[in-house]
């Protein structure tokens, strides 16, 4: 699969590149991020994928986090891609901020018009990582992921659905129960339908209750000030409970009163998420 390169920039040694290329999983063109850290000039280097949230592109998180030193330091490839297919050219796809375009909701879609090209899910769990593995010094059995918002749901469901595919997994300010909250039960009634109980397949809450053993060590950090916390779109304490009583392994960190949504957030946390994922990446 041709890969086109958009842009290239040298940092912490290493380079923060941006690529395009025709997605077969969602019959469009796509972009994504890497950043390719100096390692990667000599070896193969583990690599640490990053889901966006809602409205985002594959833009937010390169420019914002502030992330290329911890994993030039570690030695992680980190991966960056859009949020969900663009110009599809579907009725209704750019009506709202937390529908169709920018919001992908890393689901596999099984209602018209959506199903043809909105199947996130697939493109991150199969398409890009075989991309990413075929076209760049990989170590395809050392891989982690990690995102926030919308995507730290997708982070968690991905790491929950496929035991042992990631070695780690964390989130920022994720929907952790997206069947329960109003941004969730637009999306996953929009792309699967009316029927609930396909929703739950999507739902990192639901989903922990039947996982198979213990072994996956989350990290969730979390802002005290976060207007979608108060706004019941988050409901981080279903998740900790559910797992709790499942006895998974998760770390819920609740920062102080200031810390919002923003990448603001992110970027004053994201050096212990790096670590956290180095940990059973370079172990």
């Amino acid at each position: 699969m041709a890969l086109k390169q958009v842009s290239s920039n040298k940092c912490f040694e290493g380079f923060q590149k941006v690529f395009e290329h025709d997605s077969a999983e969602l019959k469009c063109k796509m972009k994504f991020g890497i950043y390719l850290p100096p390692k990667a000039e000599t070896g193969k280097c583990p690599v640490l994928y990053w889901l966006s949230g809602l409205t985002c592109t594959e833009q937010n998180f390169i420019t914002k986090a502030g992330f290329h030193q911890a994993a030039a330091e570690h030695g992680l490839i980190v991966v960056a891609p859009d949020t969900s297919p663009r110009g599809c050219n579907i009725e209704g796809e750019d009506e709202s901020w937390d529908f169709g375009t920018g919001a992908g909701f890393y689901v596999d879609a099984t209602e018209d018009p959506w199903k043809t090209n909105y199947r996130m899910y697939s493109y991150i769990k199969d398409e890009l990582p075989k991309l990413i593995n075929a076209n760049f010094p990989t170590d395809p059995e050392r891989m982690s992921i990690f995102g926030h918002s919308m995507g730290g749901h997708g982070a968690l469901i991905l790491a929950l659905k496929n035991p042992g595919k990631y070695k780690s997994v964390s989130a920022f300010a994720p929907i952790c129960n997206p069947i329960q909250c109003q941004w969730g039960k637009k999306a996953l009634g929009g792309y699967l339908g009316s029927d609930v109980s396909k929703w739950e397949a999507y739902d990192a809450t639901q989903l922990v209750k039947s996982y198979p053993d213990s072994h996956l060590d989350i990290l969730i950090d979390q802002g005290k000030d976060d207007q979608f916390l108060s706004a019941g779109q988050l409901l981080p304490d279903n998740f900790i409970a559910a797992c709790t009583e499942q006895k998974i392994p998760v770390v819920f960190r609740l920062q102080q009163a200031g810390y919002d949504h923003s990448y603001f957030f992110i970027a004053t946390f994201i050096n212990d998420h790096i670590r956290h994922h180095a940990k059973y990446l370079n172990a």
